[in-house]
Parts: structure tokens; sequence; C-alpha cells
């Protein structure tokens, strides 16, 4: 099979490219020529920017792909331009989406109204009524919206489509450093690490770096996928504290953790103000029933991987978002005795 990915040159990408071509595929990249990401030598690479996708569709022709993988479609109009590109060009193409699409998204962050949607989130759940929920918040997100990329690659005469939500991804590479902040309490060896006692029960779907590759990789080389949609992650989602917990214990972490009320805490390690009733939980069934989707890497090896991975690469600032003063006169008034009546409870790892 000869695979066009777009994008694949960060993080989840070149894992994927990497699967693919383990797998015996004939892949080339297009992107934008900043990073050759360490990629197989028998990769084909087509450098461009994806705003001018159409200019390269002789490039394309030329590569003749089987199936067309957008891992960068962030935008109602860069998912139509991928359709108007490959319309003719390509027998299918699969895009990656996020579970940000569900109403339960909108409910957390509290710009839908109602109750909490009942969970896990099926890929036929509700999905939110407010779009763009990243409008305004200053980091350049505006026109970022995957449920109008959804809409704009299904149901085109022609060119059937492939959708893939991801979850929460974490592992070696991540740039948002996702265990960076708890890992790095542990290896200061911080007496405690405390947590809001809502957030700590929160759960969320994840999902390790390699899995989610092998899982993409696997829905765009099978022609069962043509047409449907599939919640990516793990099969069972953690509590944040549970998470918590097989961190320190893949990080030789053997201290407690502490849960407080919001009010108890020092101001940084307050959670956002969002509705923490409503658990972003996916179910992450389909994939595996239609496709026979695994997990290569088990949860506590993945966990192993990351943290090497965090341990060898911090940000130099990580010393200036942390405020272990103001940790320790919150651990200071929960002096002996005052535990019970601060409200707080201790799980131990």
């Amino acid at each position: 099979m000869r695979v066009l990915v777009i994008g694949g040159t960060r993080f989840i990408g070149p894992r994927v490219v990497h699967r693919l071509c383990d797998m015996g595929h004939d892949v080339a990249v297009f992107h934008r020529g900043v990073t050759e990401a360490g990629l197989p030598p028998r990769v084909q690479h087509l450098h461009g920017d994806r705003r001018e996708l159409a200019a390269h569709a002789a490039a394309f022709r030329t590569f003749a792909p089987d199936v067309v993988l957008d891992m960068t479609a962030f935008t109602e109009l860069e998912a139509r331009t991928l359709v108007d590109t490959m319309r003719g060009l390509a027998g299918r193409i699969v895009v990656i989406s996020s579970q940000d699409i569900y109403r339960a998204y909108g409910v957390f962050y509290r710009s839908e109204e109602g109750p909490v949607d009942p969970l896990p989130a099926k890929e036929d759940s509700p999905l939110r009524e407010k779009l763009y929920p990243y409008r305004g918040d200053g980091r350049g997100l505006d026109d970022y919206e995957k449920i109008l990329v959804e809409r704009a690659v299904t149901d085109v005469p022609g060119l059937p489509a492939t959708v893939l939500r991801l979850p929460m991804v974490y592992g070696e590479g991540d740039y948002q450093h996702r265990l960076l902040f708890e890992l790095q309490r542990m290896d200061d060896g911080r007496p405690a690490i405390l947590l809001e006692e809502r957030f700590a029960r929160w759960r969320w779907t994840r999902g390790y770096v390699e899995n989610i590759a092998a899982a993409i990789a696997l829905a765009v080389t099978d022609a069962r996928a043509t047409g449907r949609v599939y919640n990516l992650g793990d099969p069972n989602a953690l509590a944040y504290a549970d998470w918590v917990r097989v961190i320190g214990r893949n990080a030789g972490w053997a201290r407690e953790l502490l849960l407080l009320p919001e009010d108890r805490l020092p101001a940084r390690l307050r959670p956002l103000s969002a509705n923490y009733e409503q658990h972003l939980v996916a179910d992450t069934g389909r994939i595996r029933v239609e496709l026979g989707q695994r997990e290569p890497v088990a949860r506590d090896e993945a966990l192993v991987r990351t943290i090497a991975w965090e341990r060898a690469h911090r940000p130099r600032d990580v010393g200036t978002l942390l405020d272990y003063a103001a940790e320790d006169a919150a651990l200071a008034a929960l002096r002996p005795g005052a535990q019970e009546q601060a409200g707080a409870s201790a799980l131990l790892p």
C-alpha cells in the first residue's frame, strides 16, 4: 500500500510512519521541512506548506497514494482543501480528530448547559453545540474545530474517509510534558503531593503514544475502517489520583498523596474552573471489535519509558512553575491532629 502522510514529523506522526514502514508499506510525508524527524531512509519527503496543499497536487499524483493520512487538519478550511485536493487522487483519507468534539467536553468546561452526559462517550454520542472551544484563549487556535473537520471529510462522493478521535496522548516526545509537574515533585523528594479532591477523582481517557500510533496505522491499512469513526485510547480511564499513584510506582516514589478542598490548596495547585462531575471518558471498544486493535505496550512499560524521557528532557523553566514554599505552608497547616479538621484524606501509593 502507498500511504501519503500530511504532517507526521512531531510526537505521534513519526511513530505512525515507522509502523507503516515496518508493515512493508510505501510512505511519503508532506511537511514543511523544518525537521526530518528521524524517519526511515526509504520514506519520501515532500516539502511544502499545507496552506498551499493544492499547489502540490502534481507531486501527490506522482506518488499515487492509496490512502492519505492527515495528522494536522485543525480547521474547516484545511479539511476542505484536503478533500478538494485528494478527490480523484487517493482511494481513502484518514483524518485525526479529537475527543474534544463530544458534548461532555463542553459540559466539563461549562460551555454547554444541562446535566452531565452519560459515559463512556461512544462514537455516536452527542457532540458539542458550541463551536471553536479554544477561541480567544491566546493560543492561536481561534479557528480550530475538529467537529467541522469531521463534517468536511465525511460523506464526500468518491472519497471515503476514516475518522480517528484521539484522547490525551502522553509519551516520549510529548512537547506538552503532561507528566512533568507530578514527576518533578517526586524527583525532588517532596514529602507529599497535594491534589484538589474533586480533581483527584476526575477521570480522563489517555493513550500512550506508541499505542496510539499502532491504532492509527491499523486504521490506515485495514479496509474495514472505510467510512468508520473510532475512539482511540486506553480501555480504562484512571482517576487522576490513581494516575499519579501509577506514575509514582514506576518512578520509584513511595510518599503519599493528600487530597484537599480547593480553599486549602496553594493557588498554583488549584485546578481549572470546570465541572469535575463530568468525566471525559471514551468508549474505545469499537476499534477493538471491528479491527482487532490491541495495545502493544503495557501501561507500566509505557510509563517507565515516558518517565525516562521526561527526566532527560525537562524544560529549563520548570522550577519557576512550582511553589514549594506555598506547598510547605499547606502541609504545615495539616499538623498532627489537624488533618481531619482540614478535610484532607491521604492516599498511600
